[in-house]
């Protein structure tokens, strides 16, 4: 096996991805090849205060660039912060986009870019059918992805989910085009990242590789690297939780990230259907909300999933029993040991909305993929399970 502390090398899969510690030397490089010379940095008001923003900016004007900062995104973005970053890009004739940050900062850079040069609204844009093709594609500005987090892989995906404040919603918006041109997979970019953060966000990374696996269809590379994240998941997020500083285990962390985003081209389910609302309403965190929601949604696609569950268990080596139950018992006490909430009380959330919430869950892109159908009032039934501790 690689060192991961050490190693450095490239691949590309299904985009460019520089891997290995020390990589974002690497960012002017990439810029270039992609087209820019004015790149504007899109990230969010709390790595402002970082050093790993200097380290990026210092890189850039290294290699001879331009850059300027738009920090002013939500940890779930909305629709304003695009068009504040749209404004910013086009105001200093930006020419692209780097897009630095967990999810969100993640996400709004690549809307930001692919709606530079679009005249439609953005919500034209939307993540159904072929909505896609509205789109000018000569108006997508190119874009570099370098993530801070181990969680949402939005570095390797075409799309940016952007919360639509006046209904409250999380939408989905798509294009080819989308794709970052490279993603810089920097251990060093994680390595300041709060043990709570860091628990949170791979979880998500966990969430996307586990749907993407559970989801009903037929696409066994899907399928393959989805298992290989969940294995680098069980193997490197403790130790990523317990010592930060740990670059082997971060590395671990970004591949397996970037694995369950490439995954879940397959789909994903309940747990992001539950999720969305929630994080849109409440605010919550998206990587916190899935890993909550994990565990009841495991109980109700169980009697669908099991034989995978069997396959699952053997591959994670889980000792104890197998199947199903080794594979719940091993989110639970990941759960309890990196101090994740039983229940969505630990959230703040109580059941006022749940109807509300159910219909939105219903009608989430993601539930399509769950591997049982997902109905409204099934979903109600697992908010109240979620607030209760019901398995």
């Amino acid at each position: 096996m690689p060192d991961f502390a050490t190693l450095s090398t490239a691949w590309n899969y299904p985009t460019r991805v520089l891997f290995g510690a020390g990589a974002v030397a690497k960012l002017a490089e990439s810029c270039k090849a992609a087209g820019m010379k004015r790149p504007l940095v899109v990230t969010d008001p709390g790595i402002v205060k970082l050093p790993i923003l200097t380290a990026v900016l210092d890189a850039l004007k290294a290699g001879g660039l331009e850059a300027a900062v738009f920090s002013e995104v939500k940890p779930n973005p909305v629709a304003k912060n695009v068009s504040d970053g749209i404004a910013v890009l086009r105001e200093g004739r930006h020419d692209g986009v780097v897009a630095f940050g967990g999810g969100s900062g993640l996400d709004a850079g690549k809307v930001v870019a692919f709606m530079a040069g679009q005249t439609r609204p953005m919500w034209d844009f939307e993540d159904i059918e072929d909505w896609w093709t509205r789109a000018d594609p000569n108006g997508i500005a190119p874009i570099v992805a370098i993530p801070t987090t181990a969680g949402t892989g939005s570095e390797v995906g075409r799309a940016g989910v952007i919360t639509d404040e006046r209904t409250h919603t999380k939408k989905i918006i798509f294009h080819p085009k989308m794709m970052p041109s490279t993603a810089i997979l920097d251990a060093q970019m994680t390595v300041g990242l709060p043990k709570n953060l860091t628990a949170w966000t791979g979880f998500d990374a966990l969430a996307h590789c586990l749907e993407a696996y559970c989801a009903p269809g037929f696409h066994p590379m899907a399928e393959g690297i989805a298992v290989e994240g969940m294995r680098l998941v069980k193997e490197a997020l403790p130790k990523a939780v317990a010592d930060g500083s740990d670059l082997e285990a971060r590395g671990k962390m970004l591949v397996a990230s970037a694995m369950g985003a490439t995954a879940f081209q397959k789909g994903l389910g309940a747990i992001h259907s539950l999720s969305h609302p929630v994080g849109a309403i409440y605010d919550t965190h998206h990587g916190l909300t899935n890993a909550v929601f994990m565990p009841y949604v495991l109980a109700f696609n169980r009697d669908v999933i099991t034989d995978r569950m069997e396959r699952l268990s053997a591959w994670l080596g889980l000792s104890g029993s197998s199947g199903y139950d080794a594979v719940l018992q091993w989110v639970l006490r990941l759960r309890e040991e990196l101090g994740v909430p039983n229940t969505l009380a630990g959230l703040d959330v109580g059941a006022e909305r749940f109807e509300e919430m159910g219909k939105m869950a219903e009608q989430d892109p993601t539930a399509g993929s769950n591997p049982r159908p997902l109905t409204a009032a099934d979903a109600v039934t697992l908010f109240e399970n979620a607030l209760a501790g019901k398995l």
